[in-house]
């Protein structure tokens, strides 16, 4: 594995690390609701706010904030990354058989089979009849079948159908723009990504508000941010197609060199936003804020992206045995870390401890559960197929991360 696929790997293993983090913290906002929010009324409330623990902390609040307007954003540029150079090595139609039973299918059984597991304790807290039985009866009572973030993967399945579509009908393209990005240096990049994600952006707030999610079936998304995946898997593929050691991603180019400017860019943006995005929610009439708001999301969120890449292209182009050992196990812990995530947060309710010692016991108890699911699923060699994206008798870092789906 070269140096540049040594880093990605790293960078994936800590995106995966930040989700579960968030996720692990959501319960623990001051700015939950103040008690838990009953599972059969509409707005369903608890999509959102799963399980609601009456010890808070704000501290989490500001670390889910700086890490919910970027952390998606990585993940589909990541996944992006590998796209173009597996369609060039197995042609469009065995990357999409592929993509099936590495995204369709955990997709499938993940909403199936984990989520209403996941989604038990949430109903149990306002359950009047707290049985299994019960709970079913209410889950299929839904207007719609919850995914949790399992939407990830059935959105990455069709970015990813449309990437074959790409490669069938016009690959030239696709080469003329990434010698166009090659060339360009990444202060420019930078530029296009802001400026393209931001248009579209505040296109989409016209239809929903920022933080709305639509849901149909086992389908969810959220309108205002969808294009900003989109955006930046495109973004990924484009990179990709150039060549993982040239361009942008080199371990040794501009971007690398320049970790400390992006990570300051990213932290002043960052209080663009909060700051403007607080007014908002406080009613300040001043003109603009909204405006104001949106841009330094666009630019937290790219500037971030920025600064990870180059952070982990500087410092992390050798082996970590740790990072390694996540990277690899990356796909099953995001998979399956949501079910344990809520149980803990459920089991924990009672317990008379600070917010931050549940959050850091939850995150570390999910990360060992999901971890042992993962081994165990791939034990079996159809699970090693579908999450490791091999056959059970020859694992490698290496080609788990150049076929990871997530």
């Amino acid at each position: 594995m070269n140096r540049t696929s040594l880093a990605l790997s790293n960078l994936r293993a800590y995106a995966v690390l930040v989700v579960v983090a968030f996720h692990s913290s959501i319960a623990y906002l001051s700015s939950q609701p103040a008690a838990a929010l009953p599972f059969d009324k509409p707005p369903f409330g608890w999509t959102v706010n799963p399980i609601v623990d009456a010890d808070r902390w704000l501290g989490l609040d500001l670390f889910c904030a700086s890490q919910f307007l970027y952390m998606m954003q990585l993940m589909f540029f990541l996944s992006g990354l590998f796209v173009w150079p597996s369609l060039q090595r197995k042609n469009w139609h065995a990357f999409l058989y592929d993509r099936f039973v590495r995204l369709g299918l955990p997709f499938a059984l993940g909403v199936a089979l984990l989520m209403p597991v996941a989604y038990y304790p949430v109903y149990r807290v306002t359950a009047v009849d707290p049985s299994w039985s019960a709970f079913w009866s209410h889950w299929i009572a839904l207007p719609f079948w919850p995914s949790g973030p399992l939407w990830f993967l059935y959105c990455l399945f069709l970015l990813n159908v449309g990437a074959a579509a790409l490669y069938w009908l016009a690959p030239r393209a696709v080469e003329r723009v990434t010698r166009l990005v090659a060339k360009t240096d990444p202060i420019r990049c930078f530029a296009v990504l802001v400026i393209v994600s931001l248009l579209a952006y505040f296109a989409f707030t016209d239809l929903a508000e920022p933080w709305h999610w639509v849901e149909y079936g086992p389908f969810a998304i959220q309108p205002a941010f969808a294009p900003q995946y989109a955006i930046y898997f495109l973004g990924g593929l484009v990179v990709g197609a150039g060549g993982l050691e040239r361009g942008l991603l080199g371990p040794d180019g501009t971007l690398a060199r320049h970790w400390g400017a992006w990570l300051g860019a990213a932290v002043v943006s960052f209080l663009v936003w909060i700051s403007a995005t607080a007014m908002v929610v406080k009613g300040h009439a001043l003109p603009g804020l909204s405006i104001v708001s949106g841009i330094g999301l666009a630019l937290y969120a790219a500037s971030t992206c920025f600064a990870a890449s180059a952070i982990f292209l500087r410092f992390t182009t050798a082996r970590r045995p740790l990072l390694d050992a996540v990277s690899e196990n990356a796909y099953g812990i995001y998979l399956f870390h949501y079910v344990f995530v809520l149980w803990m947060q459920y089991l924990l309710l009672g317990v008379d401890l600070p917010a931050i010692f549940k959050a850091v016991i939850v995150f570390g108890c999910t990360i060992v559960l999901s971890w042992a699911a993962t081994a165990a699923v791939c034990s079996v060699p159809f699970g090693a197929r579908m999450i490791r994206g091999q056959r059970r008798s020859a694992p490698t870092v290496a080609s788990s991360s150049a076929k990871s789906a997530s």
